[in-house]
């Protein structure tokens, strides 16, 4: 209705305007508007205003442009980026972990890992000291930091480096993203080495910091703080082979990331600056200093109370005994070389090596040879020495390759060097004689001796204070070590029956061929003249010097490998070997030995080669044996030293050290029954004692053994035709008679 009184208004209003009342007014014509006089810019303004106008269409434009193509960026990694947990172990290679007898780490070679950890596991005081250290505004950022990069340009500038060296201001994230090499894996057919492919994805440049942007955001969008952190715990490098902030706590401090104390965390947070630097396996006192920084940091932000930083400084972190004392590097290495290369140096899986090293023995060793080197020679030499202590049954107890060069890989002078033994070889002479039937108490000749040697002419050998003693036992030879006693036994045994002895024993290096081999004209290592000596301990059998008890790979039960080594087959009789541990024993009691006498019974030999370029002192007591060599590696002699001298004190000061606190015990030996020396049969002006030599396995009078043998005229016969089963004794006859005997046709 209201509709239709609006329309009958409308038509009324129609009607009545057209029946008369005139026509309506015309529409009134809108106002004109006069427009605004245009402003004169001038040519400079409008060149302005062109500038602008282009410099703000490109300006949206290219950020409309890059927002694009760093929105693609980001999506391409992230689509890209796997879990968490496929990126916390990125090692290429795996890594050896040595325990010694008791199942105690000592030693690692490779990059350890020591398992995986996470943020929130992991000790606050570690995560607020990375925090602290690294990137103070980490829960504030998207991936970067503008302000941080713009402080560490500033810092750069001001030192004189250029923009970007130096200081990158990265946050963690881009650390992680570098960690993780932008998602480029390991590729060992593109890269020569690991190593460079690290250098390359740790290199900066400007391409490199714009890479990191994108896969930085894309990693806040993909993981979680917690989760970069992570990341960062796990594969951050530390120093000293340690991979990861686990493998470093139990490297340095033998506990667990998760269990570190405040200085402790604030000393492994310093290393991630310069990890070799900083490593307090290096420097301790440096990367305590380093630590105080980040304790202040981390008080400064809150992290720690003012009691707590002052406790912390207070009480540095202090390294664990196994990473303070390094023992065992020289002993690692030989293993490692022991062992197969795939297992090794070249293993891609983490291994656990089980070893018969005793810790005890090995701080007892260095600290017995560095109190020698203190005490006993001038500050500076250059002198080298090498240790080995062994058990009976061939098992290393203790190893020390050289002064001052502690570091993995060094020149091992107790299993690598070759040089002369010396008088050292002298036992397995006497062993090969002995093994014969011969007896310590028997008889030999130390008189002048010339042996014709084919292709080389006479050979006149020397006992080393230049005298004769005339008719001694063998015990007595060597005790004293004589010379031509030694070459005269040698010879009566033959060359190539102690060459055959001395190689049973282990001495596998190649031996001299001709008389001088008695005198240890050839080289050995001190480990193989160590492994022998223990042969004669055990009773006349074989070793083969082992380390490794037992080879598995981590977080397996079942060995993949056993002990290398061990007893192996005899060589000489069981009481040939405790008689000549005998006679070994007067070396030390009362012969060229002496200044390495013990509370406890022991015995061993010296060894002093031509020119003093080698001392050697080898021995053993019950229990033990010690093997020690000294000289340059350059062979410069000696000057005063020989076997009997520095050798044999740091003999004595190891045997001190690794029999501290056992028992006394017996050696295994045989005390032989004494002998009488050989007379002459009659006495005439003719007789010449230094002429003579005696069969010490004979009667020295044989009644049906012809006196006089005119087939067989020289005197230095008779030795080697009683080793062809014609025991005689033959003198020099008195002419006269001789003629007396012609001329009675009689023969005896």
């Amino acid at each position: 209705m209201v509709a239709d009184k609006r329309y009958s208004a409308a038509n009324a209003t129609t009607k009545k305007t057209s029946t008369g009342r005139g026509a309506p007014p015309p529409p009134r014509k809108p106002a004109s508007r006069k427009r605004a006089p245009a402003r004169k810019r001038g040519l400079i303004g409008g060149l302005v205003h062109f500038i602008w106008r282009l410099f703000w269409g490109t300006v949206w434009r290219s950020a409309a442009v890059g927002a694009l193509i760093l929105g693609i960026a980001i999506f391409y990694f992230y689509a890209q980026m796997p879990a968490v947990s496929a990126l916390l172990d990125g090692r290429a290679r795996g890594s050896v972990t040595f325990l010694d007898r008791n199942d105690t780490v000592f030693a690692w070679r490779g990059e350890t890992f020591g398992g995986q950890i996470t943020a929130e596991t992991v000790s606050p005081y570690l995560l607020n000291a990375v925090v602290a250290t690294e990137d103070k505004r980490f829960y504030q950022h998207f991936g970067i930091s503008p302000r941080g990069i713009a402080s560490a340009i500033r810092i750069n500038l001001s030192e004189g480096r250029g923009p970007l060296e130096g200081n990158g201001g990265s946050t963690i994230t881009q650390q992680v993203a570098k960690l993780l090499c932008l998602g480029v894996p390991y590729d060992p057919t593109q890269w020569k080495s690991e190593t460079a492919y690290e250098d390359d994805c740790r290199g900066g440049g400007v391409w490199r910091k714009i890479k990191e942007i994108p896969y930085a955001m894309a990693m806040e969008t993909r993981y979680s703080k917690a989760d970069i952190l992570t990341i960062y715990f796990n594969r951050a490098y530390l120093g000293a082979g340690a991979r990861g902030f686990e493998a470093a706590a139990q490297r340095y401090f033998g506990t667990s990331a998760n269990d570190l104390t405040p200085a402790q965390a604030a000393m492994l947070a310093g290393l991630l600056k310069a990890p070799s630097k900083y490593a307090p396996t290096n420097n301790l006192k440096r990367a305590q200093d380093r630590a105080n920084v980040i304790i202040t940091l981390m008080e400064e932000q809150g992290y720690l109370t003012k009691d707590e930083a002052d406790n912390a400084r207070a009480h540095p972190a202090q390294l664990s005994e196994a990473a303070q004392t390094k023992s065992g590097g020289f002993f690692a290495d030989w293993v490692m070389e022991a062992a197969p290369a795939f297992l090794t140096s070249e293993t891609t899986e983490d291994v656990v090596i089980k070893t018969t090293l005793d810790q005890r023995m090995q701080k007892g060793s260095e600290e017995a040879l560095d109190w020698v080197f203190k005490n006993k020679l001038k500050e500076g030499s250059n002198a080298q020495a090498a240790i080995v202590v062994m058990s009976a049954d061939g098992a290393v107890r203790a190893m020390v390759g050289g002064r001052k060069t502690q570091e993995a890989g060094a020149f091992n002078r107790a299993t690598q060097a070759l040089r002369q033994t010396g008088s050292c070889f002298k036992p397995f002479v006497y062993a090969a004689a002995l093994d014969l039937g011969w007896s310590p108490s028997d008889f030999v000749e130390d008189t002048p001796l010339t042996i014709t040697i084919p292709g080389s002419g006479p050979w006149t050998p020397k006992n080393y204070d230049g005298k004769f003693k005339g008719l001694i036992t063998l015990t007595e030879a060597l005790e004293e070590s004589r010379n031509i006693p030694a070459v005269r036994v040698s010879e009566a045994v033959g060359r190539d029956m102690v060459r055959q002895v001395a190689l049973d024993f282990g001495i596998e290096s190649d031996l001299a061929a001709g008389p001088a081999l008695a005198l240890g004209a050839s080289e050995s290592t001190l480990i193989e003249m160590t492994g022998a000596y223990a042969g004669i301990l055990n009773g006349g059998s074989s070793v083969t010097p082992y380390g490794m008890r037992e080879l598995k790979l981590k977080d397996e039960e079942e060995p993949l490998m056993g002990a290398g080594g061990g007893i192996g087959e005899r060589v000489i009789s069981d009481e040939a070997a405790k008689l000549l541990t005998y006679m070994m024993s007067k070396v030390v009691e009362s012969g060229t030995g002496t200044r390495a006498r013990l509370d406890r019974p022991a015995a061993g030999k010296t060894g002093t080669t031509s020119a003093g370029r080698d001392a050697w002192f080898v021995g053993f007591t019950a229990d033990y044996v010690v093997g020690v060599w000294m000289g340059y590696d350059d062979n410069t002699p000696l000057k005063g030293v020989t076997g009997g001298g520095l050798p044999a004190e740091i003999w004595h000061e190891v045997m001190v050290r690794v029999n501290e606190g056992l028992p006394v015990h017996e050696l295994p030996m045989i005390i032989p029954e004494a002998r009488n020396p050989p007379q002459p049969q009659y006495t005439d002006p003719a007789y010449d004692p230094n002429a003579q030599i005696y069969d010490p396995n004979a009667d020295f009078y044989d009644p049906n053994a012809p006196v006089y043998d005119p087939n067989q005229p020289g005197v230095d016969q008779t030795l080697d035709e009683a080793m062809q089963g014609r025991p005689r004794q033959q003198t020099r006859r008195d002419p006269v008679e001789e003629l007396l005997r012609e001329i009675l046709g009689t023969g005896n």
